[in-house]
């Protein structure tokens, strides 16, 4: 890809809370820039982006989908995200590859819970970003206040550049406040709302559009200093230079533009694909990505461009009737179908038999991938997420991407002997398309068990075993993942000694285990002196500690936020070996945690329950019953919004009973907070 043609290029996702409009505004503009010729709807399951049979069912985006399209003379890269949290790895890894992003607000609720998760996301990875205000169509939609709600609580650096014309079912189009003009949408729906034409601003909108236009000069000028000598000095600006400090102000110092529409009613999309071209950067307007230089561990850039070495990252692995496919972000240099690559961390060759440019799950061939592109790969045996794909001759590993921790799990086994091997294959496929769905085996039940990031995400997973890939097995009902800490400090000097009849074996070690919270779960220091240890023993004693404390000691739950101190010990110069000291490390840290105390903790989630008022009574009894404790209460007209806290364990089933109790009219949305310590009878129960 050229340099004028990645002038033109913009990587861009599109993310925010469930529900607020984000498939539906990507159907939109599939179908304004000509890539679709039909509008797909989401409530009908004919939204083009989510494919995959669980999300018609339920109406919900569940995986990323990717496509191109064109707008004018730009190529566009669009990725879908989901909304619920429980598929927040999706919107995470892709995130990590776009430069740019429309976050989508829905204009009744405004920042909404998981809003919140994702623009900590975007912040994560410093992506630039546009603000879609959406829903402008629905009863109690206010664009004025969902501004506010942005500004108070993730971004006070937003400009509006549009203001609504009219108001919920008489939403007719926009204000554009740099032309000063008025954009009104027809109403004919033969002609989907493909033609708008420019007007003089109502009368009664004059004097806000005046207002809020200086207010986006002067959010401008605050960021961008030579728009500022010149908002100073009070002279006239063009459209031209209010747009270039715009995207200046956008791409470099964290201005964010705000527009509106009705993604649904097809008001403002393509306002928003032309503020898409204009203010989003493309790969030109980034800094260069950074990596390690394989050979000597230097740090090093890749920059854009085609004549550069070869980088890029594998952020998503997909599997279909037609085998793997790899998708890539390339962030420097050339990728050609049939070509050979490298990946560092697996040391191993990789064969891109075939490239493709996809639209959700349809492709379409290539023949090469430059800089810049999103593209998926089949043929690689031994990438997966998170991986870098380069030039064996100049290999780099680029910055990884992290993965949360799994909160529930539950256990499952095959029905029949027979269909042992091909769930285990099914588990194996499915954990390598998703990082945040985990299999082990329990060392105490031999039990397998698959671990996830909430109740929605196991059950999608279990249906997609069952119905795609067929595999016929009982699933057992969600567990909590609880943690275990130590509330004191306890020393232990413990011993090691076995006889055998020949060589015997003998460790002695002396440890301190304290509470303690740092970047590791356990933290491991050795005070061992005058070599009364050995350093590979040392390093035995330090594994058979960690491997204890993930194991667990009293409900078989992994040890977290402890310190192990190694002060003392001796060894034997016959009898000792690295088995010996791996082993008395495991029986001192049980010992140890006995004697300090075992805690148990229990994942805490945040909660966001939006009801009707008449409900709220019954809500806020239920929550009582539930051990929630509730932080805030927010009206919002007819609705109340209970936000709080609740323990992981007193959810499951809790989507059946709001809608029970609310007659269906409640919506709630949880996501990870904290681990604290459970009840004594929570301890009880499952230690």
């Amino acid at each position: 890809m050229g340099k004028d043609k990645l002038t033109n290029l913009r990587n861009i996702g599109i993310a925010a809370h469930i529900d607020a409009g984000k498939t539906t505004t990507t159907e939109r503009i599939l179908f304004y820039t000509g890539k679709n010729f039909k509008l797909g709807e989401v409530h009908e399951g004919t939204a083009t982006m989510d494919w995959m049979e669980e999300e018609q069912k339920r109406g919900i985006t569940i995986t990323s989908a990717a496509t191109t399209c064109f707008w004018n003379d730009y190529q566009i890269n669009v990725i879908d995200t989901p909304g619920h949290v429980d598929f927040t790895i999706e919107v995470e890894r892709s995130l990590r590859v776009l430069d740019g992003a429309i976050c989508v607000f829905c204009g009744v609720g405004g920042v909404e819970a998981q809003t919140e998760t994702v623009w900590r996301q975007a912040n994560k990875y410093k992506v630039p970003r546009i603000c879609f205000v959406n829903k402008m169509d629905r009863m109690g939609a206010d664009f004025i206040k969902v501004f506010n709600d942005i500004k108070e609580k993730l971004n006070k650096n937003i400009v509006p550049i549009q203001l609504p014309v009219g108001k919920e079912k008489n939403f007719d189009g926009m204000v554009d406040l740099i032309k000063m003009k008025a954009i009104i949408t027809t109403r004919d729906d033969d002609k989907s709302g493909s033609e708008f034409e420019e007007r003089e601003i109502p009368e009664n909108l004059l004097e806000d559009a005046k207002v809020y236009r200086e207010m986006m000069l002067e959010g401008i000028a605050d960021k961008v200093d030579w728009f500022m000598d010149k908002y100073l000095s009070e002279n006239a600006f063009s459209e031209e230079e209010i747009m270039s400090a715009l995207r200046e102000g956008t791409i470099k110092y964290g201005l964010m533009p705000v527009l509106c529409g009705s993604a649904f009613k097809n008001r403002g999309v393509q306002q928003l694909l032309d503020a898409v071209c204009s203010y989003l950067p493309s790969p030109l307007d980034i800094p260069p990505v950074k990596g390690i230089n394989v050979k000597d561990d230097s740090d090093t850039e890749m920059k854009p461009a085609v004549d550069e070495h070869l980088s890029a990252l594998a952020f998503k692995i997909a599997s279909d009737k037609h085998g793997d496919l790899t998708y890539l972000r390339v962030y420097s240099g050339t990728l050609t179908s049939g070509q050979r690559l490298y990946n560092p961390r697996a040391r191993k060759k990789e064969l891109a038999s075939r490239l493709y440019s996809m639209h959700a799950d349809k492709r379409e061939q290539l023949e090469s991938a430059s800089a810049g592109d999103i593209v998926a790969v089949v043929g690689f045996k031994d990438t997966g997420t998170g991986d870098t794909i380069c030039e064996e001759a100049h290999p780099v590993i680029l910055e990884k991407i992290e993965f949360p921790e799994t909160v529930i799990s539950m256990a499952i086994e095959p029905k029949t002997e027979a269909e042992k091997e091909k769930l285990a294959l099914v588990l194996a496929k499915l954990a390598k398309e998703d990082p945040t769905f985990k299999v082990h085996t329990d060392n105490e039940t031999s039990q397998l068990i698959i671990s996830g990031m909430g109740e929605l995400h196991l059950e999608v997973l279990k249906n997609r075993m069952l119905s795609e890939y067929k595999v016929n097995a009982n699933v057992g009902a969600p567990r909590v993942s609880y943690r275990e800490t130590i509330g004191r400090e306890a020393e232990i000097d413990e011993k090691f000694v076995k006889q055998t009849g020949g060589r015997g074996q003998y460790a002695r070690i002396e440890i301190k285990l304290e509470p303690h919270k740092g970047e590791k779960s356990v933290e491991f220091v050795d005070l061992i002196k005058g070599g009364a240890i050995t350093k590979p023993y040392i390093k035995s004693i330090e594994k058979g500690i960690i491997d204890t404390a993930k194991s667990g000691v009293s409900g078989g739950y992994p040890l977290v936020d402890i310190k192990v101190t190694l002060l003392d010990g001796d060894m034997h110069t016959v009898d000792s070996s690295e088995f010996a000291f791996y082993n008395v490390a495991g029986i001192a840290l049980r010992k140890a945690v006995e004697k300090a105390k075992s805690i148990l903790l229990e994942p805490i989630m945040k909660i966001e329950v939006t009801v009707p008022e008449s409900y709220l009574g019954d809500v806020l009894g239920d929550f009582n019953s539930r051990r929630a404790i509730v932080d805030e209460m927010v009206n919002d007209g007819d609705l109340r919004i209970v936000k709080g806290k609740i323990p992981l364990a007193e959810t499951f089933g809790y989507s059946s009973v709001i809608r029970s109790i609310t007659q269906g009219r409640g919506t709630y949305t949880m996501e990870p907070c904290e681990y604290k310590p459970a009840p004594a009878k929570v301890f009880s129960n499952v230690t």
